[in-house]
């Protein structure tokens, strides 16, 4: 039998979980405060505490603190109605199991508990630990309470209170840089440097300069000794962007730092020590590129320890709302005025758009709309024509996830347009010209990658790979 301990101020979530837990195999022990609740551990022994973080008196997370001083293996599940950034981040570095969000889904909060007893019985490390922070803000701005996103939290969480490489994976405008910083601010070394390089801006033969520095006379120009980031870097955190547009040869340098902790500047002989740790990102798919020899096989392993993907904003739609919010608030914030209101038929209208450009193009849209609209509310007008739908061929909103009544609406609001642009046009063939940007589009949106591109469509690789070669678009893209 597993000994579950509950630590809550709250007698009716007392009592439901009594109910939902009344099974032989588990043992519920509840406590209404955390300083009831870590005089129970001693003498209870359990396998798993499960808390709120807002408790009357001592904190969740102080009680978590206090937790891990008593017994550093006990795993704990925290509660919260507040799923911030600030929350998720600080809640994983401190050794939480898992955080549930208010209210919960019953079953999954039994799959939650049945994994955490079995990993309790299994675990055999300390969980490490720092001190928390105590307030909730979004003053990372990373926003959102969606799951994919909640995920992406408790990733950063466990980075931060370790010097692990990570590897950060997403489409442009994600918000990767953001998560970078996240888990430096997060960190051990959040007291030492973080500088960011961009290697898709800089040019190729000024790159390895950039990073690793270069002695006086190392090529033509170089007048004199310059410090790469490496160096300014040393005891810090070196944010390295679009890694994957890296020449081989900056590629192998990378590589011998991370190996050994060591480089040489540009036109140089003497080894250089540094003690940074590197956190990377790309857009890319780096697997096809080490497939296709354009990316070292060893770097791509060491950079990728722990991988964090961001999802795009189309697969996110519940945090656009949240996110609409953040923008206007902060840009109330910005110039010093109260925040306007925006109108329900525009959140439906931002929900239903597939957002090419992720939150950097929600961030925008709304800074636009702030300047042309013209009261103190956003009205659907104040949107570009392409989230409107009433934009030209090309820029209609695709349908929003979902079969249900709204989807179907898209979907015959779409071909009504459709039927529009070929009556303007007789020589258009609607279901082939579709069929065929269709294919098109989803292979850009996959990188050309032809086993995510079929996901997309609903349809097999062999199926879409007949499409390809009826409608010869191998000649227009990069296919892998």
């Amino acid at each position: 039998m597993s000994k579950l301990l509950l630590i809550d101020d709250e007698a009716d979530l007392r009592y439901s979980f009594q109910r939902i837990l009344d099974t032989p195999e588990i043992e519920l022990t509840t406590a209404a405060s955390g300083e009831e609740g870590l005089r129970l551990i001693p003498k209870l022994k359990p396998d798993l505490v499960i808390m709120d973080i807002r408790l009357a008196g001592i904190t969740g997370l102080e009680t978590l603190r206090r937790i891990r001083q008593i017994d550093p293996k006990l795993l704990v599940i925290l509660m919260t109605a507040y799923g911030t950034t600030q929350t998720a981040i600080e809640a994983m570095k401190l050794g939480a199991y898992d955080y549930l969000l208010k209210p919960f889904d019953v079953p999954k909060l039994k799959d939650l508990i049945a994994t955490a007893l079995k990993a309790a019985h299994d675990m055999t490390q300390v969980v490490s630990y720092q001190p928390l922070l105590e307030e909730e803000d979004y003053e990372q701005g990373i926003v959102g309470r969606s799951e994919p996103m909640q995920q992406v939290f408790k990733l950063i969480g466990q980075l931060a209170a370790t010097d692990a490489t990570a590897l950060i994976s997403g489409e442009s405008g994600t918000g990767k840089e953001l998560v970078a910083r996240a888990i430096y601010h997060h960190s051990n070394r959040s007291q030492q440097p973080f500088l960011a390089v961009n290697c898709a801006a800089i040019p190729e033969q000024l790159l390895e300069s950039e990073l690793f520095g270069h002695e006086r006379g190392a090529f033509t120009g170089a007048a004199t000794q310059r410090i790469g980031k490496f160096e300014q870097c040393n005891h810090g955190t070196l944010f390295l962007d679009e890694i994957g547009d890296m020449t081989p040869a900056t590629q192998t340098k990378i590589l011998r730092v991370l190996q050994s902790g060591t480089f040489e500047r540009v036109g140089g002989n003497q080894p250089i020590s540094v003690d940074v740790r590197i956190i990377a990102a790309t857009n890319r798919g780096l697997e096809q590129a080490v497939a296709s020899r354009q990316f070292r096989e060893d770097l791509f392993y060491r950079l990728n320890v722990v991988r964090i993907h961001l999802p795009p904003l189309r697969e996110r739609r519940d945090d656009i709302r949240l996110l609409v919010n953040y923008f206007l608030q902060a840009f109330a914030k910005e110039q010093e005025r109260a925040p306007k209101s925006i109108a329900p038929g525009v959140i439906r209208a931002l929900e239903k758009y597939h957002w090419p450009g992720n939150v950097r193009e929600l961030e925008n849209i709304i800074r636009r709309a702030l300047v042309v609209a013209k009261g103190d509310a956003i009205l659907l007008g104040d949107l570009p024509a392409e989230i409107t739908g009433q934009g030209p061929a090309g820029s209609v909103p695709l349908p929003s996830a979902g079969a249900g009544q709204g989807g179907v609406e898209d979907v015959v609001r779409l071909a009504r347009q459709l039927f529009a642009w070929a009556r303007r046009d007789p020589k258009l063939r609607i279901i082939p010209a579709v069929e065929r940007e269709l294919v098109i589009q989803a292979l850009k949106e996959a990188n050309g990658n032809q086993v995510h591109a079929a996901k997309l469509l609903g349809i097999t690789r062999a199926t879409l790979r007949k499409r390809i070669e009826k409608f010869q678009i191998e000649r227009e893209l990069s296919i892998k």
